[in-house]
Protein backbone atom coordinates (compact mmCIF):
# COMPACT_ATOMS: atom_id res chain seq x y z
CA UNK A 1 0.00 0.00 0.00
CA UNK A 2 1.23 3.51 -0.98
CA UNK A 3 1.08 6.21 1.85
CA UNK A 4 -0.62 9.61 1.11
CA UNK A 5 2.66 11.24 1.66
CA UNK A 6 4.42 8.67 -1.18
CA UNK A 7 1.29 8.74 -3.55
CA UNK A 8 1.60 12.80 -3.25
CA UNK A 9 5.36 12.86 -4.69
CA UNK A 10 4.05 10.07 -7.05
CA UNK A 11 1.58 11.87 -8.18
CA UNK A 12 3.11 15.27 -8.36
CA UNK A 13 5.89 13.43 -10.32
CA UNK A 14 3.39 12.08 -13.29
CA UNK A 15 3.12 8.50 -12.22
CA UNK A 16 0.48 6.36 -11.32
CA UNK A 17 -1.63 6.68 -8.00
CA UNK A 18 -2.78 3.02 -6.56
CA UNK A 19 -5.89 1.66 -6.46
CA UNK A 20 -8.00 -1.47 -8.24
CA UNK A 21 -9.15 -1.94 -11.75
CA UNK A 22 -12.58 0.38 -12.28
CA UNK A 23 -16.00 -1.43 -11.61
CA UNK A 24 -17.33 -0.07 -14.31
CA UNK A 25 -17.33 -0.85 -18.00
CA UNK A 26 -17.26 1.09 -20.83
CA UNK A 27 -20.87 -0.25 -21.90
CA UNK A 28 -22.51 0.78 -18.88
CA UNK A 29 -21.77 4.04 -19.82
CA UNK A 30 -23.89 3.91 -22.56
CA UNK A 31 -26.79 3.50 -20.47
CA UNK A 32 -25.81 5.17 -17.76
CA UNK A 33 -24.66 8.49 -19.58
CA UNK A 34 -27.80 8.76 -21.31
CA UNK A 35 -29.56 10.67 -18.59
CA UNK A 36 -26.35 12.42 -17.45
CA UNK A 37 -25.84 13.82 -20.73
CA UNK A 38 -28.42 15.73 -20.90
CA UNK A 39 -27.39 17.71 -17.90
CA UNK A 40 -24.02 19.10 -19.82
CA UNK A 41 -26.20 21.32 -21.79
CA UNK A 42 -25.22 22.31 -25.80
CA UNK A 43 -21.62 21.36 -27.27
CA UNK A 44 -19.49 23.75 -27.22
CA UNK A 45 -19.29 26.13 -29.98
CA UNK A 46 -15.69 26.26 -31.16
CA UNK A 47 -16.59 27.56 -34.85
CA UNK A 48 -14.95 24.10 -35.97
CA UNK A 49 -16.54 21.01 -37.78
CA UNK A 50 -14.60 18.83 -36.50
CA UNK A 51 -16.47 19.70 -32.74
CA UNK A 52 -19.29 18.46 -34.05
CA UNK A 53 -18.55 14.80 -33.90
CA UNK A 54 -21.84 13.78 -33.49
CA UNK A 55 -22.78 14.91 -37.11
CA UNK A 56 -20.44 11.95 -38.20
CA UNK A 57 -20.50 8.09 -38.10
CA UNK A 58 -21.21 6.56 -34.73
CA UNK A 59 -18.46 4.62 -34.66
CA UNK A 60 -15.93 7.36 -35.30
CA UNK A 61 -12.83 7.80 -33.38
CA UNK A 62 -12.62 10.87 -31.40
CA UNK A 63 -9.30 12.25 -30.63
CA UNK A 64 -8.20 14.61 -28.20
CA UNK A 65 -5.38 16.94 -27.58
CA UNK A 66 -5.12 17.90 -24.07
CA UNK A 67 -2.23 20.23 -23.17
CA UNK A 68 -2.06 20.59 -19.26
CA UNK A 69 -0.52 24.91 -18.51
CA UNK A 70 1.53 24.11 -15.95
CA UNK A 71 5.08 24.33 -14.94
CA UNK A 72 6.76 21.00 -14.62
CA UNK A 73 9.50 19.96 -12.37
CA UNK A 74 13.29 18.62 -14.19
CA UNK A 75 12.23 21.41 -17.40
CA UNK A 76 13.34 22.68 -18.81
CA UNK A 77 16.15 21.97 -16.67
CA UNK A 78 16.65 18.78 -15.00
CA UNK A 79 17.52 20.36 -11.53
CA UNK A 80 14.25 22.79 -11.96
CA UNK A 81 12.58 21.33 -8.91
CA UNK A 82 11.00 25.14 -7.81
CA UNK A 83 8.07 24.53 -10.41
CA UNK A 84 6.55 22.30 -7.06
CA UNK A 85 5.39 25.94 -5.17
CA UNK A 86 5.01 28.19 -8.22
CA UNK A 87 3.21 25.69 -10.55
CA UNK A 88 1.22 28.36 -12.29
CA UNK A 89 3.89 30.77 -13.04
CA UNK A 90 4.44 30.03 -16.62
CA UNK A 91 7.44 31.02 -18.48
CA UNK A 92 7.46 32.54 -22.36
CA UNK A 93 8.64 29.58 -23.95
CA UNK A 94 5.63 27.66 -22.38
CA UNK A 95 3.40 29.73 -23.14
CA UNK A 96 4.81 30.08 -26.62
CA UNK A 97 4.62 26.43 -27.18
CA UNK A 98 1.20 26.63 -26.01
CA UNK A 99 -0.10 29.52 -28.30
CA UNK A 100 1.69 27.87 -31.41
CA UNK A 101 0.21 23.96 -30.60
CA UNK A 102 -3.29 25.69 -30.73
CA UNK A 103 -2.49 27.49 -34.01
CA UNK A 104 -1.32 24.15 -35.60
CA UNK A 105 -4.44 22.10 -34.63
CA UNK A 106 -6.34 24.70 -36.17
CA UNK A 107 -5.22 24.66 -39.17
CA UNK A 108 -5.33 20.96 -39.41
CA UNK A 109 -9.18 21.68 -38.54
CA UNK A 110 -9.24 20.54 -34.32
CA UNK A 111 -9.06 21.94 -31.19
CA UNK A 112 -6.60 21.67 -27.77
CA UNK A 113 -8.54 21.18 -24.90
CA UNK A 114 -6.71 23.06 -22.31
CA UNK A 115 -6.52 22.81 -18.43
CA UNK A 116 -4.84 25.76 -17.02
CA UNK A 117 -3.63 26.27 -13.12
CA UNK A 118 -5.26 28.93 -11.80
CA UNK A 119 -2.05 30.46 -10.29
CA UNK A 120 -1.12 31.69 -13.93
CA UNK A 121 -4.04 34.46 -13.81
CA UNK A 122 -2.56 36.41 -11.44
CA UNK A 123 0.21 37.33 -14.29
CA UNK A 124 0.02 40.77 -15.87
CA UNK A 125 -0.58 39.48 -18.80
CA UNK A 126 -2.83 36.83 -20.32
CA UNK A 127 -3.16 38.02 -23.60
CA UNK A 128 -1.58 34.65 -24.96
CA UNK A 129 -4.63 33.01 -23.51
CA UNK A 130 -7.18 35.30 -24.73
CA UNK A 131 -5.83 34.48 -27.91
CA UNK A 132 -6.01 30.94 -27.24
CA UNK A 133 -9.81 31.15 -26.41
CA UNK A 134 -10.67 33.42 -28.96
CA UNK A 135 -9.54 30.73 -32.00
CA UNK A 136 -12.18 28.73 -30.01
CA UNK A 137 -9.94 26.20 -27.91
CA UNK A 138 -11.99 25.67 -24.69
CA UNK A 139 -9.75 25.84 -21.08
CA UNK A 140 -10.75 23.66 -18.24
CA UNK A 141 -10.42 24.28 -14.30
CA UNK A 142 -6.91 22.71 -13.38
CA UNK A 143 -7.10 23.54 -9.60
CA UNK A 144 -5.70 26.67 -8.65
CA UNK A 145 -2.37 25.27 -6.89
CA UNK A 146 -1.97 21.58 -9.27
CA UNK A 147 -3.69 20.56 -5.51
CA UNK A 148 -3.77 16.33 -5.04
CA UNK A 149 -8.14 16.08 -4.48
CA UNK A 150 -7.56 12.72 -3.09
CA UNK A 151 -5.54 14.28 -0.06
CA UNK A 152 -7.22 13.54 3.01
CA UNK A 153 -4.46 14.93 4.90
CA UNK A 154 -3.42 18.70 5.18
CA UNK A 155 0.44 17.56 4.59
CA UNK A 156 -0.55 15.81 1.09
CA UNK A 157 -2.39 18.71 -0.47
CA UNK A 158 0.47 19.99 -2.33
CA UNK A 159 4.37 21.43 -1.58
CA UNK A 160 3.41 24.92 -1.16
CA UNK A 161 0.55 23.94 1.89
CA UNK A 162 3.06 21.32 3.11
CA UNK A 163 6.13 24.02 3.26
CA UNK A 164 3.68 26.98 4.08
CA UNK A 165 0.81 25.23 6.51
CA UNK A 166 -0.42 28.31 7.59
CA UNK A 167 -2.36 28.48 4.22
CA UNK A 168 -4.58 26.44 5.15
CA UNK A 169 -6.00 28.38 7.93
CA UNK A 170 -7.34 25.72 10.15
CA UNK A 171 -9.62 24.51 7.14
CA UNK A 172 -10.41 21.02 6.93
CA UNK A 173 -8.58 19.30 3.38
CA UNK A 174 -11.94 18.74 1.46
CA UNK A 175 -12.51 22.42 2.24
CA UNK A 176 -8.92 24.10 0.89
CA UNK A 177 -9.63 21.63 -2.12
CA UNK A 178 -13.34 22.82 -2.74
CA UNK A 179 -11.92 26.33 -2.18
CA UNK A 180 -9.01 25.71 -4.58
CA UNK A 181 -11.08 24.71 -7.56
CA UNK A 182 -13.68 26.94 -7.07
CA UNK A 183 -11.22 29.97 -6.88
CA UNK A 184 -9.49 28.66 -10.33
CA UNK A 185 -13.14 29.10 -11.85
CA UNK A 186 -13.54 32.27 -10.73
CA UNK A 187 -10.28 33.23 -11.77
CA UNK A 188 -11.16 32.16 -15.36
CA UNK A 189 -14.33 34.60 -15.21
CA UNK A 190 -12.41 37.72 -14.34
CA UNK A 191 -9.75 37.33 -16.40
CA UNK A 192 -10.89 35.45 -19.74
CA UNK A 193 -14.60 35.92 -18.87
CA UNK A 194 -15.68 32.34 -19.66
CA UNK A 195 -16.79 29.43 -17.55
CA UNK A 196 -14.25 26.61 -16.92
CA UNK A 197 -14.04 24.04 -19.95
CA UNK A 198 -14.64 20.78 -17.63
CA UNK A 199 -11.85 19.67 -14.98
CA UNK A 200 -9.06 17.67 -14.66
CA UNK A 201 -7.39 16.60 -11.88
CA UNK A 202 -3.70 17.31 -11.11
CA UNK A 203 -2.09 13.79 -11.65
CA UNK A 204 -4.09 10.69 -12.73
CA UNK A 205 -5.77 7.76 -10.92
CA UNK A 206 -5.77 4.32 -11.90
CA UNK A 207 -9.09 4.09 -10.45
CA UNK A 208 -10.26 7.67 -11.46
CA UNK A 209 -12.65 8.39 -8.65
CA UNK A 210 -14.15 5.72 -8.32
CA UNK A 211 -13.82 5.35 -4.72
CA UNK A 212 -14.80 9.05 -3.70
CA UNK A 213 -18.16 9.90 -4.50
CA UNK A 214 -17.37 12.94 -1.84
CA UNK A 215 -15.54 14.44 -4.63
CA UNK A 216 -17.55 13.22 -7.48
CA UNK A 217 -20.51 14.81 -5.46
CA UNK A 218 -18.25 18.36 -4.66
CA UNK A 219 -17.85 18.82 -8.25
CA UNK A 220 -20.88 18.45 -9.18
CA UNK A 221 -21.83 20.99 -6.60
CA UNK A 222 -19.92 23.16 -8.27
CA UNK A 223 -21.61 23.04 -11.40
CA UNK A 224 -18.92 20.18 -13.46
CA UNK A 225 -20.42 17.22 -15.78
CA UNK A 226 -17.58 15.86 -16.42
CA UNK A 227 -14.09 15.47 -15.46
CA UNK A 228 -10.83 14.01 -16.50
CA UNK A 229 -8.87 11.91 -13.88
CA UNK A 230 -8.40 8.53 -14.53
CA UNK A 231 -5.14 7.57 -15.77
CA UNK A 232 -4.73 4.00 -16.57
CA UNK A 233 -2.20 1.72 -14.71
CA UNK A 234 0.26 0.10 -16.83
CA UNK A 235 3.57 -1.68 -15.99
CA UNK A 236 6.58 0.67 -14.86
CA UNK A 237 8.53 2.67 -17.10
CA UNK A 238 12.41 2.16 -16.76
CA UNK A 239 14.82 5.19 -16.65
CA UNK A 240 16.89 5.54 -20.35
CA UNK A 241 15.60 1.88 -21.34
CA UNK A 242 14.11 1.92 -25.07
CA UNK A 243 10.34 0.55 -24.28
CA UNK A 244 10.37 -3.15 -24.76
CA UNK A 245 7.52 -4.64 -26.85
CA UNK A 246 5.53 -5.98 -24.46
CA UNK A 247 5.91 -2.80 -22.72
CA UNK A 248 3.96 -0.93 -25.90
CA UNK A 249 1.53 -3.73 -25.90
CA UNK A 250 0.60 -3.18 -22.00
CA UNK A 251 0.20 0.67 -22.79
CA UNK A 252 -1.91 0.32 -26.08
CA UNK A 253 -3.88 -2.66 -23.94
CA UNK A 254 -4.23 0.09 -21.39
CA UNK A 255 -6.37 1.96 -24.27
CA UNK A 256 -9.49 0.15 -23.51
CA UNK A 257 -9.96 1.36 -19.71
CA UNK A 258 -9.06 4.27 -20.99
CA UNK A 259 -13.10 5.17 -22.86
CA UNK A 260 -15.44 7.32 -20.91
CA UNK A 261 -18.09 6.04 -18.77
CA UNK A 262 -20.25 7.13 -15.87
CA UNK A 263 -19.75 7.30 -12.76
CA UNK A 264 -23.19 5.98 -10.47
CA UNK A 265 -23.16 9.81 -9.18
CA UNK A 266 -23.96 10.76 -13.14
CA UNK A 267 -20.36 12.04 -13.15
CA UNK A 268 -19.08 11.54 -16.53
CA UNK A 269 -15.28 10.45 -16.62
CA UNK A 270 -13.48 11.15 -19.71
CA UNK A 271 -9.93 8.96 -19.29
CA UNK A 272 -6.29 10.18 -20.03
CA UNK A 273 -4.65 8.48 -22.11
CA UNK A 274 -1.28 6.37 -21.82
CA UNK A 275 1.67 7.16 -22.25
CA UNK A 276 1.90 10.97 -20.77
CA UNK A 277 4.94 12.92 -21.77
CA UNK A 278 5.52 12.86 -18.42
CA UNK A 279 5.40 9.67 -18.06
CA UNK A 280 7.80 9.32 -20.97
CA UNK A 281 10.19 12.09 -20.41
CA UNK A 282 10.44 12.37 -16.66
CA UNK A 283 9.64 8.89 -15.45
CA UNK A 284 11.56 6.62 -18.16
CA UNK A 285 13.68 9.82 -20.08
CA UNK A 286 12.94 9.01 -23.50
CA UNK A 287 13.67 9.82 -26.65
CA UNK A 288 11.55 11.39 -29.24
CA UNK A 289 10.92 8.49 -31.79
CA UNK A 290 10.31 6.05 -28.65
CA UNK A 291 7.24 8.19 -27.58
CA UNK A 292 5.89 8.69 -31.22
CA UNK A 293 6.12 4.82 -31.31
CA UNK A 294 3.89 4.36 -28.41
CA UNK A 295 1.17 7.01 -29.58
CA UNK A 296 1.10 5.82 -33.10
CA UNK A 297 -0.14 3.00 -31.53
CA UNK A 298 -2.11 3.77 -29.21
CA UNK A 299 -4.17 6.52 -31.65
CA UNK A 300 -3.98 3.49 -34.79
CA UNK A 301 -5.96 1.61 -32.04
CA UNK A 302 -8.52 4.08 -31.22
CA UNK A 303 -8.67 4.55 -34.96
CA UNK A 304 -9.44 0.81 -35.72
CA UNK A 305 -11.83 0.45 -33.22
CA UNK A 306 -14.31 3.75 -33.28
CA UNK A 307 -12.35 4.55 -29.88
CA UNK A 308 -11.44 7.67 -28.17
CA UNK A 309 -8.09 8.52 -27.46
CA UNK A 310 -6.84 11.75 -25.30
CA UNK A 311 -3.53 12.87 -25.50
CA UNK A 312 -2.03 13.99 -22.36
CA UNK A 313 1.12 16.67 -22.48
CA UNK A 314 2.52 19.96 -21.00
CA UNK A 315 3.71 22.67 -22.84
CA UNK A 316 5.99 23.22 -20.14
CA UNK A 317 7.66 19.58 -20.94
CA UNK A 318 6.87 19.13 -24.46
CA UNK A 319 8.14 22.20 -25.45
CA UNK A 320 11.30 20.70 -24.13
CA UNK A 321 11.78 17.41 -25.70
CA UNK A 322 9.91 18.44 -28.85
CA UNK A 323 9.85 21.90 -30.19
CA UNK A 324 9.42 21.34 -33.26
CA UNK A 325 6.12 19.90 -32.50
CA UNK A 326 6.02 16.58 -34.00
CA UNK A 327 3.81 14.54 -31.88
CA UNK A 328 1.36 17.46 -31.81
CA UNK A 329 1.73 17.00 -35.78
CA UNK A 330 1.96 12.92 -35.39
CA UNK A 331 -1.86 12.71 -34.16
CA UNK A 332 -3.00 15.47 -36.59
CA UNK A 333 -1.43 13.32 -39.63
CA UNK A 334 -3.06 10.40 -38.33
CA UNK A 335 -6.29 11.78 -38.14
CA UNK A 336 -6.31 13.34 -41.46
CA UNK A 337 -5.33 10.11 -42.92
CA UNK A 338 -8.17 8.20 -41.13
CA UNK A 339 -10.36 10.24 -43.07
CA UNK A 340 -14.06 10.20 -41.74
CA UNK A 341 -13.33 7.58 -39.17
CA UNK A 342 -11.61 9.99 -37.19
CA UNK A 343 -11.87 13.39 -35.46
CA UNK A 344 -10.20 15.85 -33.52
CA UNK A 345 -12.62 16.90 -30.81
CA UNK A 346 -12.58 18.57 -27.45
CA UNK A 347 -13.27 16.53 -24.50
CA UNK A 348 -16.78 18.01 -23.76
CA UNK A 349 -18.02 16.52 -26.84
CA UNK A 350 -16.10 12.80 -25.92
CA UNK A 351 -18.42 13.61 -22.69
CA UNK A 352 -21.52 14.35 -24.72
CA UNK A 353 -20.75 11.90 -27.75
CA UNK A 354 -20.26 8.99 -25.09
CA UNK A 355 -23.55 7.64 -24.92
CA UNK A 356 -23.56 6.15 -28.41
CA UNK A 357 -20.19 4.83 -28.26
CA UNK A 358 -19.87 0.94 -28.19
CA UNK A 359 -16.45 -0.08 -28.61
CA UNK A 360 -14.89 -3.53 -30.54
CA UNK A 361 -12.04 -4.65 -28.41
CA UNK A 362 -9.93 -7.72 -29.82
Amino acid sequence: MITQPARLERDIQGELCSGESDPHSRRQFLGACAAAVGLAGPPISTGLETSAATSGPADRALIAITLDLEMSRNFPNWEDTHWDYEKGNLNDATKKYAVEAARRVKNAGGVIHFFAVGQVFEQENVDWLKEIVAAGHPVGNHTYDHVYVLAEKPEDIQFRFRRAPWLMRGRKPSDVIADNIRMTTEAMKTRLGIEPAGFRTPGGFSNGLAARPDIQQMLMDQGFKWVSSKYPAHPPVRPDAEPTPELLDAIVKAQFEAQPFAYTSGLIEVPMSPISDIGAFRTGRWQLEWFHHAIRRAVEWAIDRGAVFDFLAHPSCLGVVDPKFQTIDLICDLVHAAGKRAAIVDLKTIAEDGSRRSIQVS
